[in-house]
This record gives structure tokens, C-alpha cells and sequence, in this order.
């Protein structure tokens, strides 16, 4: 038996039951918003800037939402049962997309959608830090993402052929995406056991001040990291617009994140198992390279071969980062303010988000796509520089 093999069978299957619910409701959410971002513009006439609004307020509030979710199941002691309430939320908004008549309308259903992943993110992240042994952390949280991020491609790939047989009706197309949504609710309701709160740990408020004095400097550097990587990386809407660009038919440019995201998915457990061997801030400062030259490749030009390179660079930093990251959370955190800790590092990066996508909107209007990514790498340079001063 080898040793990928071994630490695999280490991983609880708790860890693969709710990597399958991220990888239903990632299939639910990634047919909409793979196709969101052409059907606001095409369909219902927004400019980029309200896009970068519509999707920096649905992605900042999923991340500061985090921080109360997380912050009441340290609370409680429970995680599962707000995690069930968030994907439910999610699940029964997907409707509002199908039947939306107007931009307002749209920025609801994103609105309640984004609530819905706020409410389950912290929660879950947490209930995997409690599953998961501590040598096989980093593995754990890498193997969920990986299994999130198969979602993420196998929904564009969905869209592109609804789009195909349809003649490009988006509102069918969203009817479709309820029902992994809805299967991922199921799954996550019967599938996942709870581990049991310890006897005789005492309730207290987890965002006392006493308690938050319990978050170490060392914690706080990750969040302050976490919001840099977010303000280098905006909204991935931008990705979307930049394919159609290049004259993509608009049925083939989910496309572009379903190659993105197959790198993604591909990158995310074998990094998430080299973080538990190597520096940390070496393998960030590595995944802000690899945004570097994303960025610049997406700048240079909109032909589809250019955009599909650099949207799958993309996805090797996602790949590089996102489970380092939570990984880094759990690890700096006490274990009874592991909800709380990832609560308030989404709400830092929550912000980081809204403005990161607004400027890029604004940026893009303006400017144009090349001088959005040019600002992009820019922005990336400077945060490298900053973490290689740090380590």
C-alpha cells in the first residue's frame, strides 16, 4: 500500500460525505454562475460595473455572514444543523434566477444564495477540523475542496450542453440546477454524523472579548494574508466576460470555468497534502506567482486559447491557496473557537471581496479587460513583496 494511499484511508468518512455536499450544491450553483454573468448583460443589459457590484455584494455577504454562523456553533457546540440550514437556503433560492424578470430580482436571489453560504461555510469548515485528525488536516480540508471544485466544473459542463439542446435558454437551464441542490440538503441531513460536544464543556460567548483575546498574533497574520490573496483575486465573473470577449458562442463559454475548475479540482488535494509537509508561507507566496502570470496571460489578449491558459493558472492558484488557507485557520485557532476563527477571517476577506470586485468593474468600464488584469498582476506583485518581507 502506498503512502498517498494510507492517508487517504485516514480520512474520516465524514470528510467524503461532506465533500460529496459540496460537490452537489457547487454543481447546483456553478450551472447559475457560470451563466449569470452573460445572462445579466445579454439578457437583462447590465454594465460590467453592475456586475462587479451584483457579484461583490453576493460574494462579500457569503463571507461576513460566516463570521455570526461561525461564532454560533462554537456557541452551541453543534455545527451540522446550521449547516443544513445554509444549504437548504441556498437550494430553495436557485428558483428566483429561473423566473427573474429584472436586476433587482437577480441581486435578491443572489443575496439569499450567498446568505445560504455563509450560514453553512464556517460551520462546515469547522466540522471538518473536528472530524479530521490533526497529521491528515491539511489532506482533509484538501480532499473536500477537491471534491467542491469537481462540482464547480461538472455544473458549467451541465449548462454548456442545457444551453446546447435548449438554443440558449437560460431560464431552463437555472430550473435544472435545483435539483443537485436539493439532493446535496439530503445527503448532508442523513449522511454525516456530528462528533459529540466533550462532557462538562461549559457555554460561553464566543466573541467576548476574553475569548477573541484568545486568537493568536499568528492567527491574525493568516486573516490579514487571507484578505490580501482576496483584494489580488476578484470576482471570477470577470473570467466569463473575458471568454466572451473573444467571440466564444455563448452556450460554449461556461467552458472557460469548467477548465478551470478541472484544474482546480486537480490541484486542491495534492497541494492540500504538500501543506502538511512544507512552509506554509512558501506555498502561498508561490500561489501569488502563479496569480501573477494569470493575470498577465489574461491581459494579453482575448483569443480562447489565451483565456483558457490563463483561467487554468487560476486554478492552480485556487488550488495552491484556498485549502492552505483554511488549513492555516484550524492551526492557529483554539479548537473551541474554530467556528468563530473562520467566521471573522471571511468577514475580513468578505470586505476585501466587495471592494476587490467593484474596482475591477469599475476598472473594466473604464478601461477595458487588459488594464483590469494588468491591475490585477500589479496588485499581486505588491502583496508578494509584502509576504516575502513577512517570512
Amino acid at each position: 500500500m502506498t503512502r498517498t494511499s494510507r492517508e487517504i484511508r485516514k480520512i474520516p468518512a465524514g470528510i467524503w460525505v461532506l465533500g460529496f455536499v459540496s460537490m452537489l450544491m457547487d454543481i447546483s450553483s456553478e450551472m447559475i454562475h457560470s451563466l449569470l454573468p452573460l445572462f445579466m448583460v445579454s439578457t437583462l443589459g447590465a454594465t460590467a460595473f453592475v456586475v462587479g457590484v451584483v457579484e461583490g455584494l453576493a460574494e462579500s455577504t457569503a463571507l461576513i455572514v460566516k463570521v455570526f454562523s461561525g461564532a454560533l456553533s462554537d456557541y452551541l457546540g453543534k455545527r451540522k444543523g446550521l449547516a443544513v440550514f445554509g444549504y437548504a437556503l441556498g437550494a430553495l433560492s436557485k428558483p428566483l434566477f429561473a423566473i427573474a424578470p429584472t436586476m433587482g430580482v437577480v441581486l435578491t436571489a443572489r443575496f439569499l444564495d450567498r446568505v445560504g453560504k455563509g450560514v453553512r461555510g464556517a460551520p462546515r469548515d469547522a466540522l471538518v477540523a473536528d472530524i479530521a485528525p490533526a497529521e491528515v488536516r491539511g489532506a482533509a480540508f484538501g480532499l473536500r475542496q477537491s471534491l467542491d471544485t469537481v462540482g464547480a466544473f461538472l455544473g458549467p459542463l451541465l449548462a454548456v450542453g442545457l444551453m446546447l439542446l435548449w438554443a440558449n435558454d437560460f431560464r431552463a437551464a437555472f430550473w435544472i440546477a435545483v435539483i443537485p441542490g436539493l439532493l446535496a440538503v439530503a445527503l448532508l441531513l442523513f449522511g454525516v454524523h456530528e462528533p459529540e460536544r466533550h462532557i462538562g464543556e461549559k457555554r460561553s460567548n464566543p466573541i467576548r472579548r476574553e475569548n477573541l483575546k484568545r486568537l493568536s498574533g499568528a492567527y491574525w497574520w493568516v486573516v490579514g494574508v487571507g484578505a490580501v490573496f482576496t483584494l489580488a483575486r476578484f470576482s471570477e465573473a470577470f473570467l466569463v466576460l473575458r471568454a466572451q470577449q473573444g467571440g466564444i458562442p455563448v452556450a460554449l463559454v461556461p467552458l472557460v470555468m469548467v477548465a478551470m475548475n478541472l484544474v482546480y479540482a486537480g490541484a486542491a488535494y495534492p497541494f492540500g497534502k504538500l501543506s502538511d509537509r512544507v512552509n506554509h508561507k512558501t506555498l502561498l507566496a508561490w500561489g501569488l506567482v502563479v496569480l501573477v502570470f494569470a493575470d498577465l496571460v489574461l491581459a494579453s489578449n482575448d483569443h480562447w486559447t489565451t483565456v483558457v491558459a490563463g483561467v487554468a493558472l487560476w486554478g492552480v492558484h485556487m488550488g495552491m491557496t484556498q485549502g492552505l488557507l483554511a488549513t492555516m485557520v484550524a492551526d492557529t485557532a483554539p479548537t473551541d473557537l474554530r467556528g468563530t476563527a473562520y467566521g471573522v477571517f471571511n468577514l475580513i476577506s468578505g470586505v476585501a471581496m466587495l471592494i476587490a470586485s467593484v474596482v475591477a468593474g469599475l476598472l473594466w468600464d473604464q478601461f477595458g479587460a487588459s488594464f483590469t488584469f494588468y491591475a490585477g498582476a500589479l496588485f499581486c506583485v505588491l502583496a508578494l513583496l509584502g509576504l516575502i518581507k513577512r517570512a
